[in-house]
């Protein structure tokens, strides 16, 4: 196994996984910008307010995305074992 088939399956990885991260987190950095501009604007300082509404956004985005996820990580990990042959030999 060469250093650059190394780095590139390692690339492929941070890829996939900087890919699904940013299905769940960024609709509740969305969420929670939001929720903070609404909150500086009406003086409100409740912290349930900033939970609550990032803690829901952040289910359904995984219950929508759950299949792709699901998916994509089934996907990666086939490629990686037909690549064993090619690492090991």
């Amino acid at each position: 196994m060469t250093p650059e088939a190394l780095i590139d399956i390692f690339r492929e990885a941070l890829a996939v996984i900087v890919m699904m991260v940013a299905v769940i987190i960024v609709p509740g950095l969305v969420v929670g910008l939001i929720v903070a501009v609404f909150q500086a604007a009406t003086s409100i300082n409740e912290q349930t307010l900033s939970f609550l509404p990032r803690l829901l956004v952040t289910l359904l985005a995984l219950m929508m995305a759950g299949h792709w996820l699901v998916r994509t990580m089934m996907d990666f990990f086939l490629e990686m074992v037909h690549l064993i042959p090619s690492v090991v030999g």
